[in-house]
């Protein structure tokens, strides 16, 4: 098992890791929409969408995977309402269209809107 980190993602907020690589398959741990630069929060479900899946994409990269890779994916909304712009910034992304769970809960760290975790292949 390898620990996967970079500083081009989030750092944890909590005692866990921002990924780990097993047997040639990646897991990364939900990535919220935090400006790893800043630190910044972006405002509205579209911009951080983005930021979530390009911090998952910074993720990939530094175990030496991509989105084209991902084989499934599970997605976080506090609002439900939000899933077609929600999904119009992931589209963006995984475009190999992965396998895919997308539920709304009640409440996410630090109070975003979303939250995107991937598995995938090195």
């Amino acid at each position: 098992m390898n620990i996967i980190a970079t500083d081009k993602a989030p750092g944890a907020i909590g005692p866990y890791s921002q990924g780990y690589e097993v047997n040639g398959m990646i897991y990364t741990s939900g990535q919220i929409p935090v400006d790893p630069a800043t630190g910044n929060i972006p405002e509205g479900i579209s911009a951080q969408a983005e930021q979530s899946c390009k911090n998952v994409g910074a993720i990939l990269e530094a175990a030496g995977s991509g989105f084209d890779k991902v084989v499934k994916t599970t997605c976080f909304l506090a609002n439900m309402e939000d899933f077609t712009a929600f999904n119009e910034a992931y589209a963006k992304y995984f475009v190999s269209r992965p396998a895919r769970s997308c539920v709304a809960v009640k409440d996410l760290p630090k109070g975003v809107l979303c939250e995107v975790e991937a598995i995938a292949v090195k």
